[in-house]
């Protein structure tokens, strides 16, 4: 369903995160042009697309991985686009969580302390920082695995660890790209639901880049992103 020439901004709620006529070029390959997209407080948004769309690029901008060649990106009220490396370097530490296709957890790392390693780069001390990973574990069916390392997990449970790492910090914003792409799909249906009850719960808001419908029906609302640009979105709940 189209919306007001394509625009993906929300009729009502108190956007946290926006892209405002954002364009992004690898060379000479454009990637974004002209994308716009607004993310309520609270509200989890899924960005679908096909591959080469631009939808984990936009959603790398939203994050201040990457920083569009024009447009503005925008966080709590912020420019993301105008800040320094060292500045979104702590914005991502301090106020955003990640969870990407294969985890990405460090190998070296015990399953708690990988949960635990946001805390540990935000300056908490150790058996505090440990403390709170642990406590992740029941919640998301992995008791008795603090002590395993990546090696040693399934790839739903070491997931379910980088859904835990994500979240631990409380994060204002979870950016979560492809999180069930390695996943079969009864494991990545547990994930997601996990990873839906506990932003919930946290009041954290998501932005979710996949290709899957089954995971696009957990979001709120579904933006389309086609050629650099987002084409439609779907009604759904806007958080208050």
């Amino acid at each position: 369903m189209s919306t007001r020439g394509a625009s993906a901004r929300p009729d009502a709620g108190d956007f946290l995160v926006e892209a405002r006529d954002v364009e992004l070029a690898f060379g000479q390959t454009p990637a974004l042009q002209g994308a716009d997209l607004a993310v309520a407080s609270g509200e989890i948004v899924a960005i679908m697309g096909p591959s080469g769309s631009g939808k984990s690029t936009l959603l790398h901008c939203l994050a201040g991985i990457l920083v569009p060649d024009a447009g503005e990106v925008l966080f709590d009220g912020r420019r993301v686009d105008r800040m320094g490396e060292s500045e979104r370097s702590l914005l991502r530490r301090d106020r955003f969580g990640f969870v990407f296709q294969f985890g990405q957890l460090v190998p070296e790392l015990t399953a708690e302390e990988n949960v635990a390693l946001p805390l540990l780069l935000g300056g908490a001390r150790r058996a505090a920082a440990l403390a709170e990973a642990r406590a992740w574990f029941g919640q998301l069916g992995l008791a008795g695995m603090e002590g395993r390392r990546s090696g040693e997990l399934s790839g739903g449970q070491a997931q379910r660890v980088a859904l835990a790492r994500a979240l631990v910090a409380r994060p204002a914003v979870l950016f979560a790209d492809e999180p069930t792409g390695s996943l079969d799909s009864l494991t990545g249906e547990n994930v997601m639901e996990l990873l839906v009850t506990a932003a919930r719960d946290q009041g954290t808001t998501v932005v979710i880049v996949t290709h899957e419908p089954r995971v696009a029906a957990c979001a709120d609302r579904e933006v389309f992103v086609r050629d650099g640009k987002v084409t439609s979105v779907t009604a759904g709940r806007i958080a208050s």
